[in-house]
């Protein structure tokens, strides 16, 4: 059971379409594993097992006669708790829903089904999502599964503890700033922030607001792309939506990056970040020249996202939270900031997102791709409610530690963070690969080279029940 716990997705999906490992032997191996660590970490806060067991039960039925129902079948999937799930609470890591049920999937949890995959519960998320610390006051804190006091990170860190954990081979999350990038580099598993409208997203109240995007995360690229190839590609009910099918995930991720130009910014332009994070990011520039790529440092000036992000994010919890009564004291902040916007801060956010467009535009025309820190600190204690100072520079609220990731958010481009190294306290520490506007596929390809290349990915947490196997060491 523990070794099964340990395959990547990819793995486990080659297993059942040979009939070599049934999709009820995957969830009760993966059932075994929560209960073996699941009090530790939080990470999975519902759990629907009999469910879990009928469909894998359903999902085995339907192989014997011949029915692959697509690229997720019979494979254990986790919700983060910021996705309506039918039938299954749904708190949004809120008092105010603690015991809400939705009566309607999410377009994202649709999506998973069509592909065969299977929800065996929902993981842990701040209140609406609200902050890259996963603790809320229905649930608690989430537990890095690498040290069990520090924080897994967030928005979606009960997803990126569960994988760590081996407590689930996908998980879905989400990303405004960072919320699927810090959490992956926090728990040494990727995530993807996808391209807006890459993975399509429906909203009754914010249709047009393209900061924050679903996506997936596993352990390893390959797995990431398996998950895309199911929940990418169109669907009308996003305005922006990119029609191109999510079959294109599902291609070889093989390619020679001999040649390829690739900008190093260790600091986004003179953001302050924690000296071990600095010296294991640094240490991709190595990594990435050993591919055969080139690798120039460049001081690149991001600080023009710093009002853009404020101003839309602000705006948006005015928008879609703004009559939530007694709300957490992370949303209530982000709505009063929403409600001091005026038509004047709107068109200066459109300003300065348009012009760091069109500059990266031109800068995508001299480089592949752009490497950089995730986030500026490792992981930090649980119990703080956010990195207070890095290096010595006090953080003025809560969300100016981020800042490494939603300056990325508002350029509209592919983000993901691969494991990169440890500290020498043993904590993960990822490197953000940023791409070209809609050029996901190339992200991942750069990704699983450098994943590859590093094998880091296979340090897993000294946890109950999971063993050192030669996989791990």
């Amino acid at each position: 059971m523990t070794e099964l716990v340990e395959l990547t997705a990819t793995e486990m999906s080659a297993l059942l379409r040979e009939r070599r490992v049934s999709a009820v032997e995957l969830i009760e191996a993966h059932l075994r594993r929560i209960d073996e660590v699941g009090d530790r970490l939080n990470a999975i806060v519902t759990l629907v097992a009999d469910r879990a067991l009928d469909q894998a039960a359903q999902a085995d039925a339907d192989l014997a006669r011949g029915h692959w129902r697509g690229p997720l079948h019979g494979l254990p999937v986790a919700h983060k708790d910021l996705v309506d799930t039918a039938g299954v609470r749904t708190t949004y890591g809120s008092r105010v829903f603690a015991g809400h049920v939705p009566d309607q999937d999410d377009l994202l949890v649709r999506r998973v089904r069509d592909a065969g995959g299977i929800m065996i519960g929902k993981t842990n998320t701040p209140e609406f999502g609200t902050g890259s610390h996963t603790v809320n006051e229905v649930f608690g804190a989430t537990r890095n599964p690498y040290d069990l006091s520090r924080s897994a990170g967030g928005s979606s860190g009960g997803a990126a503890a569960a994988l760590a954990g081996r407590m689930v081979p996908l998980a879905d999350g989400s990303d405004m700033g960072g919320s699927l990038r810090n959490p992956a580099s926090f728990c040494n598993v990727t995530g993807l922030r996808p391209t807006p409208g890459r993975v399509p997203s429906a909203s009754a109240s914010a249709a047009w607001y393209t900061l924050s995007v679903p996506g997936p995360m596993a352990r390893t690229v390959a797995d990431l792309a398996l998950f895309m190839s199911g929940i990418a590609g169109f669907d009308p009910a996003s305005p922006y939506a990119i029609r191109e099918d999510g079959s294109v995930f599902a291609g070889s991720l093989e390619r020679d990056f001999t040649g390829a130009r690739i900008a190093f910014s260790p600091d986004l332009g003179g953001l302050p970040v924690d000296p071990e994070t600095a010296r294991v990011t640094a240490q991709a520039v190595g990594v990435l020249t050993g591919l055969g790529a080139t690798v120039e440092e460049v001081a690149l000036d991001l600080s023009d996202a710093e009002d853009a992000f404020r101003i839309y994010r602000s705006w948006y919890y005015a928008l879609a939270l703004g009559d939530l009564p007694e709300a957490g004291p992370n949303v209530t902040w982000n709505v009063e900031q929403g409600r001091t916007v005026t038509g004047a801060d709107l068109a200066r956010a459109e300003r300065l997102r348009t012009g760091l467009f069109h500059r990266m535009n031109a800068f995508f025309g001299e480089y592949d791709f752009l490497i950089a820190p995730v986030s500026q600190v490792p992981p930090f204690p649980v119990e703080d409610p956010y990195v207070l100072e890095i290096d010595g520079t006090p953080m003025p609220d809560y969300l100016a530690w981020m800042r490494s990731c939603y300056w990325i958010s508002v350029l509209h481009a592919p983000a993901m963070s691969v494991p990169c190294g440890f500290t020498s306290g043993g904590l993960p520490v990822g490197v953000q690969i940023v791409g070209r506007p809609w050029a996901d596929v190339d992200v991942l390809r750069l990704g699983h080279a450098f994943e590859r290349a590093t094998g880091t990915w296979r340090r897993m947490p000294e946890l109950p029940g999971a063993q050192a196997s030669p996989r791990s060491r």
